[in-house]
């Protein structure tokens, strides 16, 4: 493993669950919870998500230290910064950089997700927030997952990366 391979592989942050939300109808408000169970291949319970394996976007994550980010490039005031409802994703995390989750497993609470992508801005949140969103927006709105392994999440719950399970492979070393 090179040293640039070694440095991509080790995340040694654990995230914190800030906020939870569902969207119980597709265009209607979000609902913040304190918990929610994460359903395997199925989302979060009271979520509109289309439940199956084959739905990439089950769960929506984004990144708490992202809100300043994006309410700044918005122009908005400290006093109307942009909330977790304003960009309508299920979990808010704090301090892992999502990014870093990238084709991994990781664990929010009880439960085990998959990332399957990147979560991107879209014009109906133009619309509802105004001009200049969808670019605000870019590269800051999080990462799309799977739920693998079904559990309750909570706030303050940990978020951290899994290890990848032993395969018994043990490379030939003759030294």
């Amino acid at each position: 493993m090179t040293p640039l391979q070694q440095l991509i592989a080790d995340v040694p942050q654990t995230g914190c669950v800030r906020w939870i939300g569902v969207r119980p109808e597709s265009r209607g408000p979000m609902l913040a919870l304190d918990a929610v169970e994460a359903r395997l291949e199925a989302g979060l319970t009271g979520d509109h998500a289309r439940p199956g394996v084959r739905n990439a976007r089950q769960v929506t994550l984004i990144q708490w230290e992202h809100l300043a980010v994006i309410s700044a490039l918005m122009g908005r005031p400290h006093e109307h910064p942009v909330t977790p409802e304003d960009l309508r994703r299920n979990l808010v995390i704090s301090g892992i950089n999502l990014f870093s989750l990238k084709g991994r497993r990781f664990r929010i609470g009880q439960a085990i997700f998959e990332t399957t992508g990147w979560c991107q801005p879209c014009a109906r949140l133009q619309n509802n927030l105004g001009p200049g969103t969808f670019q605000a927006v870019r590269g800051h709105g999080g990462i799309t997952a799977r739920v693998l392994q079904s559990g309750i999440i909570r706030l303050g719950d940990g978020v951290s990366v899994e290890p990848v399970p032993d395969s018994g492979y043990a490379p030939f070393n003759p030294g």
